[in-house]
C-alpha cells in the first residue's frame, strides 16, 4: 500500500511531490527498523543497512513503472535533444526522492540521540572517505567501535583523482544494479542519500539549527552527483526493461541501447565536476 503512493506520470506533472514521499519512506523506515529490530542483540548492530533496504523495499514498485515508461518514450520519441528532455522530467522526480531521503534522514539523525548507532555503518563510511588518516579517531568520536583499515594521505589532486574514481566505481555498480534488476539501482543511491545524511548530522553538530547549513555544505556537490547516478540508473534501467520487451537484434533495440549509451556518457562528465566542485569550491565556502 505505502509503496503505491504515487506513480510516474503524476510524478512528472507534480515532481515536488517526490520530495514528501522520499521523506515520508525513509521516517517509516527509520521508525520500523527502531521498533522491530533496535532490541536484538545481533540486527541492531547493522540497523544502518536495514534503514536502506526499508527505503528500497518501498521504492523499487515505482522505480520499476519509472523506467518502464523511460524505455516507452525510446520507442516513440525521435532524436537525442527530445529524448534527453523527456528524460530530464524522470531525472527532476527522482532528484526530489533523494532529496527528502536526504532531509528526512539528516533531521532524524540529529533528533535520535542514538543517531550514531541507528546510522552506523554510514559513519564508518564517512570516516573512511573524510578523514582516511584518522579514521580510529574518527568513529570513536562519532561513538562507533568497530575500527577497519585506513588509506593513505592524498594531495588535492590524488583526492580528484580517488573521488572521481570512486564515484565511477559507484556508477558501474549502478548500472550493473539495474542491467541485472531495473529497479535494483535504488538500493545504491538510497545508501549514498542515508552516508550524505548522516555525514550532514555530523557536521550540523546535532544541531537542528545548524541543518541548512550542513544541507547547504553536501548539497554543492551531492547535488550533480547524485544526479549523475539516476542519469547512469535510467540508462541501465532502459536497457533492462527492452531486453525483457524486444528482441535484442531489432532497430528499436539499437535505438534504446544508443540512448542508454549517450546517457552514460553524460553521466561520466556530470561526475568529474561533480568531483572537481567537491575538491575545490565546496572546502572554500565551507
Amino acid at each position: 500500500m505505502l509503496e503505491m503512493l504515487i506513480n510516474p506520470s503524476k510524478a512528472e506533472k507534480r515532481p515536488w511531490e517526490m520530495f514528501f514521499i522520499g521523506a515520508f519512506y525513509a521516517t517509516i523506515s527509520l521508525v520500523l527498523v527502531k521498533w522491530i529490530f533496535s532490541g536484538d542483540p545481533v540486527l541492531s548492530k547493522y540497523t544502518g543497512i536495514l534503514v536502506v533496504t526499508f527505503c528500497v523495499m518501498f521504492t523499487i514498485p515505482f522505480m520499476y513503472y519509472a523506467l518502464k515508461k523511460e524505455e516507452e518514450k525510446d520507442l516513440h520519441i525521435k532524436g537525442f535533444a527530445n529524448l534527453l528532455k523527456e528524460h530530464n522530467k524522470a531525472l527532476i522526480y527522482l532528484m526530489f526522492l533523494f532529496i527528502g531521503f536526504i532531509v528526512a534522514f539528516s533531521f532524524w539523525y540529529i533528533i535520535f540521540t542514538d543517531g550514531n548507532q541507528s546510522f552506523r555503518a554510514q559513519i564508518e563510511t564517512y570516516c573512511m572517505i573524510n578523514k582516511p588518516t584518522h579514521f580510529d579517531d574518527c568513529v570513536s568520536e562519532y561513538g562507533v567501535k568497530r575500527v577497519s583499515r585506513t588509506t593513505a594521505f592524498l594531495t588535492a589532486q590524488e583526492r580528484i583523482v580517488n573521488i572521481f574514481a570512486n564515484n565511477i566505481y559507484v556508477l558501474i555498480f549502478t548500472l550493473v544494479f539495474s542491467l541485472i534488476f531495473g529497479a535494483g539501482a535504488i538500493f545504491i543511491l538510497a545508501w549514498n542519500a542515508s552516508v550524505i545524511s548522516a555525514a550532514i548530522g555530523i557536521f550540523s553538530k546535532s544541531n537542528l539549527a545548524r541543518l541548512p547549513l550542513g544541507l547547504a555544505r553536501y548539497m554543492i556537490h551531492g547535488i550533480p552527483e547524485i544526479a549523475a547516478y539516476y542519469v547512469g540508473a535510467l540508462a541501465g534501467g532502459i536497457v533492462s526493461v527492452a531486453v525483457i520487451n524486444h528482441d535484442v537484434h531489432s532497430e528499436k533495440f539499437w535505438v534504446i541501447l544508443q540512448d542508454a549509451l549517450n546517457l552514460v556518457i553524460i553521466s561520466v562528465v556530470i561526475l568529474f565536476l561533480a568531483a572537481l566542485i567537491e575538491v575545490f569550491i565546496t572546502p572554500a565556502l565551507f
